[in-house]
């Protein structure tokens, strides 16, 4: 995706704020793998994915514990880093080679103060990443792990072809072999359809 598809689809701007933003944006390309954030670090960037997907997790006693995944136009920050300037409490690693562009934030914080379009997006970047946060934690509390299977294949249906299974069912809160189970059990009631 081109940046101005990406910035469009958190807030629609005007021609003259994506010219303000365009030098501060800079095209990275990272192999898969690449840690791109890392828990316990202050973060400094927000990306977009022009191509590639990305994960979010934290290590836990258990392992480690999938909770976002990112593909083309989605945005990947550290909302506390953007917010509070702390540290973050994730990381983020690449699934397949990545092109992100980043901005610093500092340079958005800049930018945010010269330009009400530009301050209006990033508003706008916000309440969208809080909104994904609550969806996550709702689903995650009250739906069953068919329920959020069935979610994520609505949402992401391309993620199931470019992820490991491992993190999808680290995703869902549960094992790979009930994944196996509730993949089985959705490929037969697609074929009673």
């Amino acid at each position: 995706m081109e940046l101005h598809e990406i910035l469009h689809r958190i807030y629609q701007l005007p021609l003259d704020s994506i010219a303000k933003i365009e030098p501060y944006v800079k095209l990275f390309r990272h192999e898969k793998g690449h840690l791109l954030m890392q828990a316990n670090r202050l973060e400094k960037h927000v990306y977009l994915i022009k191509k590639g997907v990305v994960r979010a997790y934290s290590d836990s006693e258990k392992g480690e514990i999938t909770f976002w995944f990112g593909e083309e136009g989605d945005a990947v920050l550290s909302m506390i880093s953007y917010v509070m300037n702390a540290p973050s409490y994730d990381n983020i690693s690449l699934i397949e080679s990545c092109e992100l562009y980043a901005i610093a934030i500092s340079d958005l914080q800049k930018l945010y103060e010269k330009d009400i379009h530009l301050a209006n997006w990033g508003r706008k970047l916000a309440e969208i990443e809080l909104i994904k946060v609550e969806q996550r934690i709702i689903s995650r509390e009250l739906l069953s792990a068919t329920a959020r299977y069935n979610l994520l294949m609505k949402q992401q249906p391309s993620l199931l072809r470019r992820v490991p299974l491992k993190f999808i069912a680290s995703y869902l809160g549960i094992t790979q072999v009930s994944l196996s189970r509730i993949r089985g059990q959705s490929a037969r009631s697609n074929m009673e359809k």
